[in-house]
């Protein structure tokens, strides 16, 4: 007969919550209870977990105990609101639904959080609103990040006339059909890639549970608001990290984030915190995790990895799309959204910023800010603006949610839309159609102390989930 091993299964079973207590308890069952029945190692766990006091002193099951002291303290703990919400800015706040700034109101009532901002674009979500930039003290909101974590921008450029464009649609149609894949539909050939040899995938039980959907996944784009699409660029202004000098060139605008493997940790993680920080009702979303404990720690190397994986997606979709095309990049401008930075504040301290549906802004930061379907992207350059904490929207903006979009417009409608700027759509449906959008241009007006446009990106053959 097979030698047993314990297993995290076998854990949860008798009580054990997910967290670093599975590994250390597999750990010292693995060293100290080699001849020892399987009955009666679980028999002895569990006692350790109903009672860990009784076990502090001993040689062999303290470290467990004080594990599970250390969490179930941490749980227990409740965590007070502030009385009022501390001062934020808000950008283009007539545009933005009342819901939105509720939920920031919230936020701001945080004991952790030291500063936020409002982007023009905001509008209800999880936790933070979407369009929401909250810095905290030492402490990591994993719904503040977003489900999918680490989202990306990316624009690639090319050396070929946009002329082709209007010349060869079907060919453009065909590229974007070939070499693109969404939602459920991933590639049969998926390509090799550094980061899924990540030593995360080796290490933290739930992400070592997700690779084998991260392979599965690698270079293909998620549903909803993800798209690639082809369009014309103007580059108005010269920057030196682009290279190019103003003029137009063949631009491939890619929106997708960490699939499958971002959405299990964040939902994972989620719930952890929210175990361990108890908060009021209309607050249980932005449950936090604080960096000098084990969990904020895994979440935090989860993270960068969802995000390092969402980047990997988009290098994989121009890697394709460039070999199918016969050309090499000219230039590639990309940046993350849904994600928590470490960085310093006017006070020289270092906090915690999160950019939930946020554009990192900081000084001479490029970054993308995308219309709709038939609005242009702006190529952007940050300032690095207090106010905003260093951030810019990260799109228009919804101004009706999916199912009144549905409701609202017809088929009909859309094509019409598309036709009149002269964009073909593949995939898609109702719910992202442009006039589910706030107008760019008008959001963009409420952010020029954020950034600088140095260009434009006009769609002309877009590419969505459908």
């Amino acid at each position: 007969m097979a030698k047993w091993k314990l297993r995290g299964k076998d854990l949860r079973k008798i009580g054990f919550d997910e967290g670093p207590v599975i590994g250390m308890t597999i750990t010292v069952v693995k060293r100290h209870f080699k001849h020892h029945s399987p009955q009666m190692v679980l028999k002895t766990l569990k006692a350790v977990r109903l009672n860990p006091e009784a076990f502090i002193g001993d040689p062999i099951l303290e470290p467990i105990a004080t594990t599970l002291m250390g969490k179930e303290k941490e749980r227990q703990k409740e965590q007070k609101l502030l009385a009022k919400p501390q001062a934020y800015r808000v950008f283009g706040q007539e545009h933005i639904a009342q819901n939105a700034q509720e939920q920031m109101n919230v936020a701001m009532r945080l004991p952790i959080a030291t500063a936020g901002a409002l982007m023009p674009d905001a509008h209800h979500g999880y936790g933070l609103p979407i369009g929401g930039v909250l810095a905290t003290n030492n402490a990591v909101i994993p719904y503040g990040v977003g489900v999918d974590i680490g989202c990306r921008m990316c624009l690639t450029l090319y050396d070929m006339a946009p002329a082709k464009l209007q010349k060869d649609r079907k060919l453009f149609k065909k590229w974007l059909g070939d070499n693109s894949r969404f939602g459920f539909d991933t590639f049969a050939d998926p390509m090799p890639d550094p980061i899924l040899d990540h030593s995360a995938f080796r290490e933290i039980p739930v992400v070592k549970r997700l690779r084998q959907k991260a392979i599965q996944q690698i270079g293909s784009s998620g549903s909803g608001n993800h798209f690639v699409e082809f369009g014309v660029v103007v580059l108005e202004k010269e920057d030196v990290a682009i290279g190019l000098p103003p003029g137009q060139y063949l631009g491939l605008l890619s929106h997708s984030g960490s699939r499958g493997l971002g959405a299990t940790i964040a939902n994972h993680y989620t719930k952890l915190a929210m175990e361990a920080c108890l908060l009021p009702k209309e607050a249980k979303h932005l449950a936090w995790l604080n960096l000098d404990s084990e969990l904020g720690q895994e979440y935090w190397i989860a993270m960068n990895l969802a995000g390092d994986y969402a980047s990997a997606c988009h290098r994989h979709i121009y890697q394709r799309m460039s070999k199918a095309m016969g050309v090499i990049p000219l230039a590639i401008i990309e940046n993350h959204h849904n994600f928590a930075w470490k960085e310093k504040g006017p006070d020289g301290q270092e906090y915690i910023v999160h950019r939930k549906g946020a554009t990192p802004a900081g000084n001479n930061e490029l970054g993308i800010i995308p219309g709709s379907m038939t609005a242009p992207a702006f190529v952007v350059r940050g300032k690095g603006y207090t106010d905003s904490l260093s951030s810019a929207s990260h799109g228009a903006g919804r101004q009706m949610s999916r199912r009144k979009a549905k409701a609202s417009f017809t088929k009909k409608q859309l094509r019409e839309e598309l036709k009149k700027w002269n964009v073909d759509l593949l995939g898609g449906d109702l719910d992202e159609a442009p006039f589910a959008y706030k107008d760019i241009h008008t959001v963009m007006a409420h952010q020029t102390n954020m950034v600088d446009v140095l260009g434009t990106f006009l769609p002309q053959v877009v590419r969505m989930d459908g």
